[in-house]
């Protein structure tokens, strides 16, 4: 792995921050469904020279015909038992407030984008700040909310997303050099769209337009909404949420016919259909990416025969398939 070594060691001479790397790391270490083979080599920066790292790490990668995947908080994906090949670029280190921090007159609260969902909740809280609290309790990182415009209690990140940071790597493909910009809330958005999944980009961060709002109410928002996913059984075991958009053409939620054709508890291998939800997959102990993927798989061909519905993964499937 001495050809990741070198272009490591090049970018830290640009720009120096301590990195973390390690070779075949397994990628059940690093998603919610502790399921994943090893990655080639899986990489964290620390430090405030972290954009101008990543921004030539991924450039320099690129040229060398290296892939490089960008790793959130690996809510939202099943890597495969073969692993993911090329570099792993792991955001979780670049978190908390970023450097312009509050913005108080505007009630803006920019966050960088490695931030875990519950940091940036208390976070809000701890500035009096409310509008985030629908997040409490979701898994995941602010940049990957941020690309799959997080939703949950009829909100969704696009709500309060007043702009996004962004490495835009697109120019890349014709020579050019990588730019950083920002990408205001507009087109784009929809039901767990946003313009960031058809873009070449990094996210770096994001500024929340939020509100005022009294502590106490603020919290008490937040823990009913953790609430309600604990008695909902989110943290009984390793899983990734629903497993299935939610289509309001199906006139009713994507867990409902599930329940409805009987599916609850279905199993292949280790994996399960929740015996509580219909549309969340949990991993029972053992399970391996191909068993989620299998069991996707069954439970959308029955609800096709029986519905005539085709179902639409919300979950990403990454790596060797």
């Amino acid at each position: 792995m001495d050809k990741f070594r070198k272009i490591i060691e090049q970018c830290q001479e640009l720009f120096p921050c301590d990195v973390e790397v390690r070779n075949k790391e397994p990628m059940s270490e690093h998603t919610s469904f502790k399921v994943g083979g090893p990655a080639d080599c899986w990489l964290r920066p620390h430090g405030e020279a972290f954009p101008g790292f990543c921004s030539a790490l991924i450039s320099r990668a690129r040229k060398e015909k290296h892939p490089v995947f960008i790793l959130g908080g690996g809510a939202n994906i099943v890597v495969s038992d073969k692993g993911i090949r090329g570099m792993v670029l792991d955001m979780s280190a670049w978190r908390g407030q970023s450097v312009w921090a509050l913005c108080a007159e505007n009630n803006e609260l920019v966050l960088k984008s490695g931030t875990n969902i519950d940091e940036a909740a208390d976070i809000a809280v701890s500035e009096g700040l409310s509008g985030f609290e629908f997040l409490a309790g979701m898994p995941g990182s602010v940049g990957g909310a941020v690309w799959m415009n997080a939703r949950c209690y009829d909100k969704e990140m696009a709500d309060i997303l007043s702009w996004a940071e962004i490495i835009n790597f697109e120019a890349c493909a014709s020579g050019g050099e990588p730019q950083t910009e920002r990408i205001g809330a507009g087109e784009g958005f929809g039901y767990k769209q946003s313009p960031f999944q058809k873009k070449d980009c990094l996210i770096l961060s994001a500024c929340l337009k939020l509100k005022p709002g009294e502590k106490n109410k603020i919290l008490t928002e937040m823990e009913k909404n953790r609430q309600d996913r604990d008695d909902k059984g989110h943290y009984n075991f390793p899983c990734a949420g629903s497993v299935f958009k939610n289509n309001r053409d199906f006139g009713k939620p994507t867990g409902q016919i599930i329940d409805e054709l009987g599916l609850k508890g279905l199993k292949k291998g280790g994996a399960q259909v929740a015996p509580f939800h219909g549309n969340i997959i949990i991993n029972t102990g053992k399970a391996k990416a191909s068993d989620i993927r299998k069991l996707m798989l069954e439970i959308a061909e029955k609800v096709k025969a029986a519905e005539g519905f085709c179902l639409e993964p919300e979950l990403l499937f990454v790596g060797e398939y």
